[in-house]
């Protein structure tokens, strides 16, 4: 069989048999699928030989770029050992090596690694953890049991975390399943509720947050956040102080922090973690996405010794932690990350991210220019330019005339892998783009935005 009709089977088999995440397939198998063969670099190659700029880092995971013989090398050679073993009881020198790396590099205090696989299960752990430390803590804790998140918030897609998201198209259809939470009002200041205006506000989000968990503190094990920015709900950036007054909130009423950096984590934020930024420390913080570099499914939660501690007991105390997974810290997976450690000290990756940031952020103002863009939003290395039907009054465009889903597919043309949020269209490249590859992925988003809405 030749490589045209092999390929013609591929694109009928993906119709056929997969069902894509996120992803409309009633729409899907109308379209010509993008079967992706192959990456370099910045760059990834369809089955017929169509070269893509990866604009979105493979769904926000890909840190050094494709095929980093570094990463690939770390894994060959795990592989050459032993390729899963389990730590139920076991361990193994990757495990034990990455765990004391995370530990050096996470903010101070926390020292103690769960590794999973995905970022919704090192959530899910997150909660679970917080949950069973109120219970053995002592009289005065067990009573909380709730947890507080913020409207629009995406902790990721399992029923735990689910429960402590906020988008209500993700998860309004999951309701009756969920556990009951605290819902703290959002933070989005090209919408604000409040009518105030970034920047010249007196962060009165944060004053409403505190009400709320004034009122709910005696029942709530712990507070989960994303640090800086909320990534799915469409890149909305707190206003500086916010993740401050966070940390300073939950001291204040004695609840846990739960830092959700799996999206903002390994450098997207231009720190190597986004809680760096407000000198933040919480009690447990997530990893995932990048952890690996993006090579395998891998996820840690981090937490301190304290929290540590109240797991420790007799046998027949039962404080055990009793929860774990078949490939929870899986070798190749470990080795990888590692390799993805040593890139960022050998590459000064994030040294050399500070000129990539300040040309994102010169060439994102172009974009006002644009008579439906209402706002763009952009902290370090991520970025969401919102479109809307009028800009004047910032109002929405209707859901079925899928305006952000024309401008991926416009882009796709042009030769750029884009992914939206709705009418949010994201861009999160890989932080080893170049600043030349760069200006082609603004200069295309910037064309395809133009043709699709004049």
């Amino acid at each position: 069989m030749n490589k045209e009709k092999i390929n013609m089977q591929l694109e009928q088999d993906d119709k056929k048999y997969l069902w894509h995440p996120f992803t409309q397939m009633k729409d899907y198998v109308k379209e010509q699928p993008l079967i992706i063969e192959k990456g370099k670099g910045s760059f990834l190659f369809d089955i017929n030989g169509n070269k893509y700029l990866d604009g979105i880092s493979s769904l926000w995971v890909t840190t050094h770029g494709h095929g980093k013989k570094e990463i690939n090398d770390a894994i060959s050679e795990q592989l050459e050992r032993v390729s899963h073993t389990t730590l139920l009881g076991l361990s193994h020198p990757k495990a034990i090596e990455l765990a004391k790396r995370l530990a050096a590099i996470t903010p101070d205090g926390l020292e103690k690694v769960f590794y999973s696989e995905s970022g919704s299960t090192s959530v899910e752990i997150a909660l679970k953890i917080a949950f069973q430390y109120c219970l053995q803590s002592g009289k005065e804790f067990v009573k909380k049991k709730k947890f507080i998140s913020l409207v629009n918030a995406y902790h990721g897609d399992t029923i735990g975390s689910v429960s402590v998201g906020g988008i209500d198209l993700f998860h309004q259809t999951y309701h009756p399943l969920l556990f009951e939470t605290i819902k703290a009002e959002p933070v989005y200041c090209y919408r604000c509720s409040l009518g105030k205006t970034r920047g010249s506000c007196s962060l009165e989000c944060l004053t409403q947050l505190e009400e709320t968990i004034k009122k709910h503190h005696k029942e709530t094990a712990a507070l989960i956040i994303e640090p800086v920015i909320q990534g799915a709900a469409g890149m909305l950036v707190y206003p500086e102080g916010y993740m401050k007054g966070v940390r300073t909130l939950c001291t204040k009423y004695d609840i846990l922090m739960i830092a959700d950096e799996v999206a903002v984590g390994f450098g997207r934020t231009g720190r190597m973690f986004a809680c760096e930024h407000e000198d933040v420390t919480p009690d447990i913080i997530t990893l995932g996405k990048g952890l690996t570099g993006g090579y395998l499914p891998l996820a840690a939660t981090v937490t301190t010794e304290k929290i540590y501690n109240a797991f420790l007991g007799e046998y027949d105390e039962f404080k055990t932690f009793y929860h774990g997974h078949s490939y929870t810290g899986n070798p190749l997976g470990c080795a990888a990350a590692i390799a993805n450690l040593n890139i960022f000290e050998q590459e000064k990756t994030l040294e050399n991210l500070v000129e990539k940031i300040e040309v994102l952020k010169n060439r994102l103002h172009d974009f006002y220019e644009l008579s439906h863009v209402g706002d763009v939003r952009q902290f370090g290395f991520m970025a969401g330019i919102e479109l809307v039907a009028k800009k004047d009054t910032k109002t929405a465009y209707e859901p079925g005339n899928k305006i952000g889903n024309k401008v991926i597919m416009d882009a796709r043309k042009k030769g750029v892998i884009l992914r939206p949020l709705g009418d949010v269209i994201v861009l999160m490249p890989p932080l080893s783009i170049t600043i030349d590859e760069l200006n082609m992925l603004l200069d295309v988003t910037f064309d395809s935005i133009k043709t699709v809405t004049s």
